[in-house]
C-alpha cells in the first residue's frame, strides 16, 4: 500500500511539473505571437504606405503616346 501511494504521489507531481511547464511554454507562445502579430501589422501599414506612394506617382507620370 505505501508503496502505490509512493508511486501515485511521484506521478501526481510529474504531471504537476508538465502542467507548470506547459503554463509557461504557453504564457511564451502568446508573447511571441503578440510580437508577430504586431510585426505583421507594421509590415502591412508600411505596404500599404508605399502602394499609396506608388500610385501618387504613377498618377503624376505622364501617359505615354502610342
Amino acid at each position: 500500500m505505501e508503496s502505490e501511494l509512493s508511486a501515485l504521489e511521484e506521478k501526481i507531481d510529474q504531471f504537476v511539473r508538465l502542467c507548470q511547464q506547459l503554463r509557461s511554454e504557453n504564457i511564451q507562445l502568446r508573447q511571441q505571437l503578440a510580437s508577430v502579430i504586431s510585426e505583421n501589422k507594421h509590415q502591412a501599414e508600411k505596404i500599404n504606405t508605399a502602394a499609396s506612394r506608388l500610385e501618387a506617382l504613377l498618377i503624376r507620370l505622364p501617359e505615354s503616346e502610342q
